[in-house]
């Protein structure tokens, strides 16, 4: 038994959810989120909320339950929420500025990294070495994230490099003589 998927996703008021051609939308005041349906799990639409529940007694239907349950929360959560990741930036020179819909990273190249930044995703940078990227879908916020953090990625000696907030960086001891 999933414990996670045994508690039904409330729908909070001003959010509306559709069942309809095997796709679950939801539509909240951060916009509309759509996730399309597993056939191993049956999903309804209570009055207060959504509940999951496995179609049948199969090990594929038990291991997506609580996966599929965590979706829908991730929709209704982004459309009323909003998701938001925080990058922080370490090194000397190592800065970003927000240009419109795009980010200009220096990160110590020979030249600047612009990455485009998608529609639906705001990023924002509070002073030089802090980027907030913020969007109603969770998924799309991680990767845009772990796509700038891929360009220097944190290193163990100095730490020098583009991190998580919150994250630990393990660090190594240099060279003795």
């Amino acid at each position: 038994m999933s414990r996670i998927g045994k508690r039904a996703v409330t729908v909070p008021a001003g959010v509306t959810a559709n069942i309809a051609d095997g796709q679950l939308s939801v539509k909240g005041p951060k916009g509309t989120l759509s996730l399309s349906l597993r056939d191993e799990i049956s999903y309804t639409l209570d009055d207060g909320g959504i509940s999951v529940q496995p179609a049948n007694d199969s090990k594929q239907a038990r291991a997506f339950w609580g996966m599929q349950r965590t979706l829908v929360q991730n929709l209704v959560t982004g459309v009323t929420d909003g998701f938001t990741k925080k990058l922080l930036i370490t090194g000397v020179g190592y800065r970003a500025a927000a240009q419109g819909r795009n980010l200009k990273l220096q990160l110590g190249y020979s030249h600047d990294v612009n990455i485009d930044v998608p529609t639906d995703l705001e990023v924002k940078t509070p002073d030089n070495t802090t980027i907030e990227i913020s969007g109603a879908d969770k998924q799309k916020v991680g990767q845009l994230a772990a796509e700038i953090r891929r360009w220097r990625k944190p290193e163990p000696y100095k730490g020098k490099g583009i991190k998580y907030a919150g994250e630990f960086i393990f660090r190594k001891e240099g060279k003795k003589k």
